[in-house]
């Protein structure tokens, strides 16, 4: 499969399946992602179509839109690439990115891991990050319905998996149960540097809004 035909056929498929969906999970996510992970890549040097394809395809069907199905994404990736013709180690290599690399994922015992899922995961833990994560952050905190901040409840830092996926917490919480908590997760020295640079962002900003609370 040809490099320069399946990566703008799979921005195709995945411009279309994304264009409904909610602001912090739409195409331009994906976009930043692949972005990211193409310039993560430059120094790390790994597989390149896997690592597009998985950007690309990772947040094709994202569990918490569809019932906490976390095989669906991996399903619907796989479906995808197979009637491309994709070869199916590639298939393979891509599916199990999309099952690991999710920060919910991490409560598990690692069972997977290679070159490429780091870079993809490092692209898209910087886009949680940042001005872009405090948008998207809000962006979905408004879409469930959440409280922007509630002095009354405090973040939960040793959540569970299950507690996690299903926390109606306030916004602002979701910064110390895991925003913050993705600088030192980063696997690549480019994804580092970057961190940090997003990560000294969120501090300033969370500054500013418990000033503005007066709090």
């Amino acid at each position: 499969m040809e490099h320069d035909f399946i990566i703008p056929a799979t921005v195709a498929f995945v411009r279309d399946t994304l264009k409904n969906a909610e602001g912090g999970h739409d195409w331009w996510h994906i976009h930043r992602v692949w972005t990211n992970a193409k310039l993560i890549n430059q120094t790390e040097k790994t597989d390149q179509l896997v690592v597009e394809l998985a950007a690309l395809l990772h947040d094709i069907a994202d569990s918490k839109f569809h019932n906490g199905d976390e095989e669906i994404g991996p399903r619907t990736a796989g479906n995808y690439l197979q009637s491309m013709n994709v070869e199916a180690e590639v298939i393979e290599h891509v599916q199990q990115i999309i099952r690991h690399m999710s920060f919910k994922a991490s409560f598990d015992r690692p069972s997977f891991q290679s070159p490429e899922m780091l870079v993809v995961q490092d692209a898209d833990r910087l886009d949680a990050i940042g001005a872009i994560g405090i948008a998207r952050a809000f962006t979905y905190g408004g879409f469930k319905g959440r409280e922007l901040y509630n002095p009354e409840i405090a973040p939960n830092l040793n959540m569970t998996k299950e507690e996690y996926k299903n926390t109606s917490a306030p916004t602002i919480n979701h910064f110390y149960e895991k925003l913050l908590l993705l600088k030192d997760k980063m696997n690549t020295e480019t994804g580092k540097k970057l961190a940090a640079q997003r990560h000294a962002f969120m501090e300033e900003y969370l500054k500013q809004f418990f000033d503005e609370c007066g709090l």
